[in-house]
């Protein structure tokens, strides 16, 4: 699998036995950490599917002179996993009754338009849930400018709105970028 540098970024880290973890800490929150520019100083907490890389990249975006030299002298955080996004599918005019109306699990959508900021915001969101209650729930996405006929039928007067259906009736609706947990709650109430 080849790896991808998607943003330079320099990373502090401590070798091994040299300094604790605690002092570490409060030594990277200090203005002379960041005056002297230590290298062997800092903590930086584990994620999977990133990793830090030895080699020097080079920062081939429009990015400051100072950022540039950083970059080329440090290595970088690279993210190895990718295709990890869980695409939400759409539905239609056409498809809403199949899809939804006559489903037998509770179903999640979403009205969206391709314009909407926090739409873009609680999509992955909604695509993590759709993995998580994979089963139990269905999740799908209807574009309000390609679908205006459902949108108006269901009252959506603001997106994103996230409803919730049961039977084919409308149980529960959430309206905006909400926290997952929010949807958690909803979600929970019917499957």
């Amino acid at each position: 699998m080849a790896a991808v540098v998607l943003e330079s970024l320099s990373v502090p880290r401590f070798s091994s036995g040299s300094i604790s973890a605690s002092s570490a800490a409060g030594a990277a929150r200090s203005p002379a950490f960041a005056a002297v520019g230590c290298r062997g100083i800092g903590v930086v907490s584990e994620f999977s599917g990133l990793r830090v890389s030895r080699r020097c990249q080079r920062v081939t975006s429009a990015v400051g002179p100072a950022s540039r030299r950083l970059a080329g002298r440090r290595g970088s955080v690279v993210c190895e996993a990718q295709d990890t996004a869980v695409e939400v599918r759409d539905v239609m005019k056409d498809t809403w009754k199949s899809l939804v109306v006559e489903c037998d699990k509770p179903v999640l959508v979403e009205f969206w338009a391709p314009w909407c900021g926090p739409c873009k915001l609680i999509l992955p969101v909604i695509g993590k849930l759709s993995k998580t209650y994979e089963g139990k729930l269905e999740c799908y996405k209807l574009n309000t400018d390609e679908n205006p006929d459902i949108a108006t039928q269901y009252g959506i007067r603001s997106i994103p709105t996230i409803m919730i259906f049961k039977n084919g009736e409308k149980k529960d609706a959430v309206i905006g970028a909400v926290p997952e947990s929010t949807l958690i709650t909803s979600i929970e109430k019917f499957v």
